[in-house]
């Protein structure tokens, strides 16, 4: 029994081993046995992990050709599959700046670079010489510091500054003094290195050393290059304290023009100074990019950017080209046209400006959604697609967003003519998956996200002047001005509370309206009386007068125009505690302006006077008297039009009343103490019309000249 086990034992050994013999010999075939064959015969854990790895390999090849496929398709490649943005990426890089992000490592080292004849030989550098002849020897020797090498017979040769074309043929004449008959090799052994200065915008500014075969751009790419905040085209190298090159990476990068890659000298310094004026371009081009513009160039060609990003695209839309600009703080476009009717210097593109070019012939449904939302604007529609959908494509909500209700515009076409309805959907439930208000879009759809109820982020006005506490204070809805002087602290002991000034937008847009609409009338009136009196002239003696009177109202006219109302409110103003509660306790308005000033204590004296200047305010002095004061009136002062601009900004007549009464204006009635004068006040004696012949004719004009300085505060000189 136990030789029948002997045998059967010897038997399974000679087996196995003939097994494994075969897997040796046959080494091809192994591959076709199964993994989990191969790991119960592999003799150890190694070899299994790698029989493992080869198997995962050859499974997985397609799937990540596939992927690296996808990864490098073309914009035609993705146009013919029918893979097409609906909008132009903005994903795009300031142009040439990734090239030093990582050098290629295949890249030779310059050490190992044939040394042409120009090089020019410095200390360090090692010399090879062979003889060989009726002489032979062989020499290496290092250029010392003194810019020296030693030879036997020969002695001692400078050889500093020299070219190694120069070097080879001074050591060749060398020789030849003491021996005839023989051939010379003169080589280049291990070279010096050199220190060189990259300053300025440079990613990785510093001193560096290098080759002193490496050029320019060697340098660029040790030190990483210009940052984002460096220039590409105008690096300069300077030498001894002058610039002897202007390098335009542009040139390397679009033209492949390297003529200015110059070699480097011991101490050069590289200088990368900052960027220059920056334009993009998106969309269907070949190169889509951040560019720079060159040197001071502030605006380029249309045709220019295009060029440097490559021309348009093989799907390029020839007929749609759009520009956006800063303007006022805020990106606008500028500029949307057919790109074949362009000449090419007929558009410039300046600083901060964006071109896009879109893409041709696909079927473009879209959805729209504005409002509340991160990210208004036109999305691609899909079957399918939800409120939900949408509302994530656009970034969300805005936490101000009114989620109660929301507003669906959708077009449904009948055989006789759209019909527009108007769908409201819950926001809160539709983004909670809820079927009733996540609802399918179509194409089309136009979603409006509303804003909570009366939403505003805050509101300012500029509180100046002798207050205690000045400042731009935030209002909330509804606070009126006595709540905001008790937040300023009150009045300071200075403070001027009849010279207020109190400013409003919209009174301001209000009463330059009203300016324009008087200027306007006085035009049509005084230009229809001189176009008839023009024309029926007695004599061309009489028609040039009429025409000269006629450019008198144009300029006259002319004048009025440039005039720009104050917007200001008249307030009589009193401490808060006495304000709250009456008229002149108004509600605030975001851009509103409150100014309180010192007292003056000065009367202006303006107009038909011989001396317009200020005096200083006596409280028993009238108007009559500051008028003598300014030397009383001129021959054309009109006495019966005078007036007084008040230092709270209303203006009263003081002179044509009945029983001391003076007429208001502003109040339309009949008043007493029309003739007061007040410390800041500016007393205003009109000049006769009469004097010019054009403006008797002319109706009311004293009442548009007068209402206008109400409005403005300021004086109108006629001619």
């Amino acid at each position: 029994m136990k030789n029948k086990n002997k045998l059967i034992s010897y038997a399974l050994s000679i087996c196995v081993l003939l097994f494994m013999n075969l897997i040796f010999i046959h080494g091809s075939q192994a591959v076709q046995i199964s993994d989990k064959t191969l790991e119960s015969t592999a003799s150890s854990a190694s070899e299994r992990k790698q029989v493992q790895s080869v198997g995962q390999n050859s499974l997985n090849q397609p799937e990540s050709l596939k992927a690296g496929q996808e990864a490098t398709l073309s914009e035609f490649e993705k146009f013919v599959s029918g893979d097409v943005a609906l909008t132009i990426s903005t994903d795009i890089k300031q142009f040439g700046y990734d090239l030093f992000n990582q050098p290629p490592s295949t890249f030779a080292p310059v050490e190992i670079v044939p040394v042409g004849p120009g090089y020019v030989v410095g200390p360090g550098d090692e010399i090879k010489i062979t003889i060989w002849g009726k002489v032979e020897g062989i020499w290496n020797v290092v250029v010392d510091r003194n810019g020296n090498v030693g030879l036997p017979k020969i002695g001692i040769l400078g050889v500093t500054g020299l070219t190694f074309k120069e070097v080879s043929d001074l050591l060749r004449k060398e020789f030849a003094k003491y021996y005839t008959s023989f051939e010379i090799n003169v080589s280049m052994g291990s070279l010096r290195t050199i220190r060189v200065y990259v300053i300025g915008n440079a990613e990785r500014p510093g001193s560096y050393t290098l080759s002193s075969l490496s050029t320019l751009v060697n340098a660029l790419f040790v030190s990483g290059g210009p940052s984002p905040v460096g220039t590409m085209r105008d690096i300069q190298l300077k030498r001894n304290g002058k610039t002897i090159v202007h390098f335009d990476m542009y040139d390397f990068l679009l033209k492949g023009d390297k003529r200015k890659d110059v070699r480097l000298m011991p101490e050069d310094v590289i200088f990368i100074p900052p960027v220059g004026a920056l334009v993009g371009i998106l969309g269907s081009v070949n190169t889509p990019a951040i560019f720079e513009l060159k040197g001071k160039q502030k605006s380029i060609p249309l045709s220019s950017i295009l060029k440097m990003a490559g021309g348009l695209s093989s799907v390029a839309f020839r007929e749609r080209v759009q520009i956006q600009r800063i303007i006022n703080n805020s990106r606008q476009v500028i500029f949307e046209a057919n790109l074949k009717g362009i000449t090419p210097n007929s558009i410039n593109i300046q600083d901060g400006d964006i071109v896009k070019i879109f893409q041709v012939v696909q079927d473009k449904r879209t959805v729209r959604i504005v409002g509340a939302v991160q990210r208004e604007g036109e999305y691609g529609f899909r079957y399918g697609m939800t409120l939900k959908n949408l509302i994530s494509m656009a970034g969300g909500l805005k936490y101000y967003a009114y989620d109660k209700g929301a507003e669906i515009t959708r077009v449904f076409i009948t055989d006789k003519g759209p019909i527009v309805k108007q769908i409201t959907v819950n926001l809160k439930k539709a983004l909670l998956g809820d079927p009733k208000d996540n609802i399918l879009l179509k194409e089309d759809d136009y979603l409006f996200v509303r804003t909570v109820p009366e939403w505003q982020l805050y509101q300012t006005i500029t509180l100046t002047g002798e207050v205690n506490f000045p400042g731009a204070y935030t209002i909330r809805k509804g606070e009126r001005l006595s709540s905001l002087l008790e937040r300023a602290g009150g009045f300071t002991d200075k403070a001027y509370l009849n010279g207020a000034v109190f400013v409003r937008q919209s009174v301001k847009e209000m009463q330059q309206k009203r300016i324009e609409e008087m200027v306007d009338r006085l035009e049509r009136e005084l230009l229809s009386v001189g176009s008839t009196q023009v024309s029926t002239a007695a004599s061309s003696d009489e028609a040039r007068l009429m025409q000269i009177g006629t450019e008198q109202k144009r300029q006259f006219i002319a004048k009025l125009r440039t005039v720009r109302a104050q917007g200001r409110i008249s307030i009589l103003l009193d401490e808060p505690e006495k304000l709250r509660g009456t008229s002149y306790d108004i509600e605030l308005e975001e851009g509103d302006s409150f100014y309180i000033p010192t007292d003056p204590n000065t009367v202006q004296v303006i107009g038909a006077v011989y001396n317009q200047t200020a005096f200083i305010y006596l409280e028993d002095k009238g108007y009559k008297d500051y008028i003598d004061l300014a030397g009383s009136y001129t021959e054309n002062a009109d006495k019966d039009n005078i007036y007084i601009l008040k230092a709270n900004g209303s203006a009263t007549k003081v002179s044509g009343g009945f029983l001391g009464l003076t007429w208001n204006s502003e109040k339309s009635r009949w008043e007493t103490g029309g003739g007061r004068v007040e410390s800041g006040d500016t007393i205003v004696v009109p000049e006769k019309l009469e004097k010019i012949a054009w403006m008797r004719n002319t109706k009311d004009i004293i009442q548009v000249l007068y209402r206008i300085a109400v409005t403005t505060g300021i004086l109108i000189a006629t001619f």
